[in-house]
């Protein structure tokens, strides 16, 4: 997934600039010539990371970007934490194997500083790493010291972004990985999840949705149920209330949203802590 994209779409839904998916993109109207027609601009991924913006009235996409105050250089995913190595930030463990770097996934604080990165390659190998500048990439490719001691905070995927979303009263939802947290930011929602998939959600992470309302989409298989029963257990007493869900069609978010269903069509599974004042409570 393209972080600049995320970035650009989170942007405009900030700035109550509306935007909706047609044809293959984000559309949104010309805010660089008064904001007419509401699909001028066209906003897609890029084939090599990154984001494609084009206004079909400016031709182009300078004054969509001065308008928005972005440079060129914003349409691509961030670098690491201002450390001047591009060159060696598409290298994976797995490279010597002929895999090539698809994703990287960012894990900030509270303070949007770098915690720690994961990255998926194209047979989904994921590596996570740590910011060092001691290194030639800048990173670690381990969380962990050689006693098998963490180094790095726990913290959830979007963390920023989460924390305000609890702030506007948003329901926060949970994927079980990255992919589908981006699934369902491209829809408009705030979403979240742990580094390395099922099983590995703790009550560290849920603490940070304190009195929040939490929307779970359980992957359809026995690990992705357990992990939903275990992140329902970690949200009792902190979240605000707990759903979980499942796609109306294949497995995850991602298959959802692929098969053409709306976030209002995930199907309600199960409702342990629900709203208070839920019918289904009331009865």
């Amino acid at each position: 997934m393209s972080i600049a994209f995320n970035r650009l779409a989170d942007l405009l839904r900030d700035r109550g600039v509306p935007t909706r998916y047609q044809g293959g993109a984000l559309r949104t109207q010309g805010i660089c010539h008064d904001g007419d027609a509401p699909g001028t601009v066209a906003i897609r991924r890029g084939n090599n990371g990154g984001v494609v913006i084009f206004c079909h009235k400016c031709q182009g996409n300078k004054d969509f970007l001065d308008a928005i105050g972005w440079t060129e250089a914003d349409l691509y995913d961030e670098p690491l934490e201002q450390q001047d190595r591009a060159a060696d930030d598409t290298w994976i463990p797995c490279r010597d194997r002929g895999h090539k770097r698809v994703a990287q996934y960012v894990y900030r604080d509270e303070r949007s500083a770098v915690v720690h990165g994961v990255t998926r390659c194209d047979h989904k190998c994921f590596a996570q790493w740590r910011p060092d500048n001691s290194a030639k990439s800048g990173r670690r490719w381990s969380l962990n010291d050689q006693q098998g001691n963490r180094l790095v905070r726990i913290v959830p995927y979007r963390l920023p972004e989460i924390l305000k979303a609890i702030a506007e009263d948003r329901v926060i939802w949970i994927a079980e990985g990255e992919k589908d947290v981006h699934a369902l930011v491209d829809h408009g929602l705030q979403a979240t999840c742990n580094a390395a998939g099922a099983g590995k959600w703790t009550e560290e992470h849920a603490q940070f949705l304190r009195g929040a309302d939490v929307t779970i989409v359980a992957d359809r298989d026995i690990p992705g149920r357990r992990h939903a029963e275990h992140v329902v257990d970690t949200l009792r007493g902190v979240a605000r209330s707990v759903y979980v869900v499942q796609a109306r069609t294949g497995k995850d978010a991602a298959d959802h949203f692929a098969a053409g269903h709306t976030d209002s069509e995930f199907l309600n599974v199960w409702a342990p802590i629900p709203y208070p004042g839920d019918e289904a409570v009331g009865a």
